[in-house]
């Protein structure tokens, strides 16, 4: 028992795939120092389907005992930036539909709420749009964020 709580405890919050933290601020330390701070955590990912693109999104995340075992919610409010890295080719495997594609998801809660990105194809000018918005609710509508690319 003891060993999972441990386990538990050094996890920390659980990383979408394929997401590498680039570096995080404590924005307000919790019990004294001893358990992790709250924080503003910065990710980078790159697009699946689309190579030569790669997104940042900038998260809260909550600290305390509660952050550190994971059970913690997170506030939704992320703010999202995407850059070509490389000259971009879209594939016939880029969806081009009016509800985008889920490229991107990280989990905020311990049940049932996400910082989701999906990526839209404006076609008549050539860019590509990625909408970061949270699973969570807030007044009727969910916290998001939008970031473009354009393609030749």
């Amino acid at each position: 028992m003891r060993a999972a709580l441990l386990l538990l405890l050094l996890a920390g919050p659980a990383w979408a795939d394929g997401t590498t933290e680039i570096g995080h601020v404590n924005t307000a330390l919790t019990n004294l120092g001893l358990t992790r701070s709250h924080r503003v955590v910065v990710e980078r990912f790159t697009d699946p389907e689309v190579p030569g693109v790669v997104c940042y999104v900038s998260q809260a995340r909550t600290g305390g005992i509660a952050g550190m075992v994971g059970v913690a919610e997170d506030p939704a409010r992320f703010a999202l930036a995407c850059t070509a890295t490389a000259p971009i080719a879209l594939t016939a495997a880029v969806r081009r539909g009016e509800r985008g594609e889920r490229v991107w998801e990280a989990s905020t809660s311990l049940f049932f709420k996400e910082t989701r990105v999906h990526r839209f194809v404006d076609e008549g000018q050539r860019i590509l749009v990625y909408l970061a918005w949270s699973t969570r609710l807030v007044d009727g509508s969910p916290y998001n964020a939008v970031a473009t690319v354009p393609y030749r």
